[in-house]
């Protein structure tokens, strides 16, 4: 049954790339599954491969929580920004979804990244509404970077271990 391996890797990660794609911890879903598949089978994966990508994993997680905050924070934003943009990013990608489940998702994360950080930085006193939108602006496309590196992420660790499911 050699190909069983590598088909169940490659379904979770198909589901997994979905899950990145819509904001979820869809690259968390492929590294469990790859473990599982090494428990049941030990001599599937290297230790080395299992390793990088539970690496990798941890590297988009952290990406993904607190870019669109160093983005407000590097348009000089302050704490309250980085809040907002952590808080807004989760909302706009959970409102942004059923309008356009993987654009939606995605821009509405981001989007929302933007006016969390803005609205929480106008509350800062002498922050004028250009300077607050300036730091919502630096959150968006914090956002959207850290969204498009989680995905390149995601594809990395999903084709390494098909591919290490397969040899």
């Amino acid at each position: 049954m050699a190909w069983l391996e590598p088909s169940l890797m490659l379904m979770a990660a198909l589901f997994g790339m979905a899950l990145v794609i819509l904001g979820l911890p869809g690259v968390w879903l492929m590294v469990v599954c790859a473990l599982l598949i090494q428990w049941w089978r030990p001599d599937t994966y290297s230790w080395w491969t299992l390793g990088v990508c539970l690496g990798l994993a941890l590297l988009g997680e952290v990406l993904d929580i607190v870019a669109s905050a160093v983005g407000a924070r590097g348009a000089g934003g302050t704490k309250r920004s980085f809040v907002g943009a952590i808080a807004g990013g989760l909302i706009g990608a959970v409102l942004g979804t059923p309008i356009a489940p993987v654009v939606g998702t995605i821009l509405g994360g981001a989007v929302g990244a933007g006016i969390g950080a803005a609205a929480l930085d106008r509350s800062k006193p002498l922050h004028t509404w250009r300077m607050s939108a300036r730091v919502g602006q630096g959150a968006a496309v914090g956002r959207l970077v850290s969204t498009l590196i989680k995905m390149v992420i995601g594809a990395v660790v999903g084709v390494a271990l098909v591919v290490g499911a397969a040899v």
